[in-house]
């Protein structure tokens, strides 16, 4: 198995890391990275390129230069900076050997550095709701008279003042502040009928679809722009080799794998509905599995039907169901967190191993906040940290004793900083070591397994 190393340089300062002994020699290219079995990689937190989910390193750039790191045989060290700018900077002086990231390809840069590997053209597209081909917007001059929500100053800004000055003007722009907002907020206020429109660019578009099946982001509104990862221009040979391993990697089943599974997988809980009791299995049954449920409930000390609302909301009792981020199974389990539990991969479609495994990892998760007097709010922790991950938790709770909140209390409290932890001055807080969190997803599976264990308790008893 492939090694893994994690750098965070928002708590790192930029003058320790590119300290003596740090930087690498002029020259330092693949053949001396292969003899030190290390590529040193440059990234950034975000929802497609790097981030961690239930205590899994994960994005769609990140993947890939595992991918490459595996041809070669080398332990990728990743190290995530705070900002492009930044990224540069550690690039140039030597800390790293690659920027794993969309950089856009300009001619200025071209005099530093080499793009190459991972190539992308994108662009900006609008963001609708999905609804009637007559009420939806199929060129660009139909926006005339609409209201276009974009964020004061970005480029999505710039562009659509651009598109409105090019249109004779007509369409209708607010412009909010990007303090509290990013463009993914404004996306979720479209697929919730909040606002009627946004602009995104196409691959961060893509992705957010696959948690709303609603919106619609078909309509290009601007030119295609050009972005690529990077090297120093002193580092020829790992440029020659990341282009040729992109190039055949583009037909292989594990990039379509990867595209899959970030751009085209269904995400969230939008699917999961009211269960119905299937007479058939007798009265006071709720799934083929309780027999399960009774049993490693009763040994961990857990209701039976709190294992059942995990397990429903995990996977709606599929038992050889597999999640978009890899947890597999009744329980929803990470292949490495069942590894820890003494079950391996194979073993997770296994009704009843699945079942024990969750079951003492759920229990384990409820003892780790013993601290936490109130057993409503230790329960809603240990389910944050059973679907988010341990660490955003604890960055979460970090955050609410920083700004004077109680990092005890999981409503009104640790779940609003879970939801913060999206924004780049929380997540590069420097009581945050896990970094960018999607935590709406979080705050959504907490309340859906107790609403689902309370309606279970009410349905069957004892």
């Amino acid at each position: 198995m492939i090694r893994i190393l994690l750098i965070s340089l928002t708590v790192i300062s930029l003058s320790v890391s590119c300290g003596k002994g740090s930087k690498f020699k002029k020259g330092y290219d693949l053949p001396q990275i292969l003899q030190n079995d290390t590529l040193r990689v440059l990234t950034l937190n975000s929802s497609t390129s790097y981030f961690i989910y239930r205590d899994q390193p994960m994005g769609y750039h990140y993947d890939m230069i595992i991918e490459f790191s595996s041809k070669y045989n080398l332990i990728p060290k990743i190290i995530v900076a705070e900002n492009s700018t930044t990224m540069l900077e550690l690039l140039k002086k030597g800390v790293a050997n690659v920027i794993a990231y969309n950089m856009p390809v300009t001619n200025e840069m071209r005099d530093s550095f080499l793009y190459c590997g991972m190539q992308q053209i994108s662009h900006q597209v609008l963001v609708q709701r999905v609804q009637h081909i007559d009420f939806m917007v199929t060129d660009v001059t139909n926006l005339i008279g609409k209201k276009i929500t974009v964020i004061e100053g970005s480029r999505f800004h710039d562009r659509i003042t651009n598109l409105n000055n090019e249109l004779g003007g007509g369409i209708i722009i607010e412009a909010i502040s990007g303090d509290t907002t990013l463009v993914e907020d404004l996306v979720r206020m479209v697929s919730r009928g909040e606002i009627e429109y946004t602009v995104a660019d196409d691959n961060l578009a893509k992705f957010n679809q696959t948690y709303f099946n609603n919106i619609d982001v078909h309509l290009s509104i601007s030119f295609d722009q050009r972005s690529s990862w990077m090297v120093r221009k002193d580092s020829p040979i790992l440029a020659d080799s990341l282009n040729s391993w992109f190039e055949k990697s583009v037909s292989q089943p594990v990039y379509l794998r990867i595209i899959k599974r970030y751009f085209e997988v269904a995400k969230g809980y939008s699917d999961v509905h009211l269960p119905t009791f299937n007479s058939n299995l007798g009265k006071g049954v709720i799934s083929p599995y309780d027999v399960y449920f009774r049993q490693y409930g009763d040994a961990v000390g857990l209701d039976w039907r709190l294992l059942a609302a995990v397990s429903y909301q995990e996977s709606t009792f599929n038992s050889e169901g597999s999640s978009w981020a890899g947890a597999k199974g009744l329980m929803g389990l990470m292949p490495a967190t069942a590894a820890s539990l003494g079950v391996d991969s194979a073993m997770l479609i296994d009704p009843e191993a699945n079942i024990r495994a969750g079951a003492e990892y759920l229990k384990k998760l409820i003892v780790l906040f013993n601290s936490v007097e109130n057993s409503d709010e230790r329960l809603k922790l240990a389910l944050a940290s059973y679907n988010g991950g341990i660490g955003h938790i604890s960055d979460a709770r970090a955050l609410a004793e920083k700004y004077g909140a109680d990092e005890n209390v999981w409503d009104g409290s640790v779940e609003k900083f879970i939801q913060l932890k999206r924004l780049e001055q929380y997540y590069n807080d420097p009581v945050c070591k896990n970094g960018y969190f999607r935590g709406d997803e979080t705050v959504n599976y907490v309340n859906d397994v107790m609403g689902w264990w309370l309606q279970f308790k009410e349905k069957i008893k004892e």
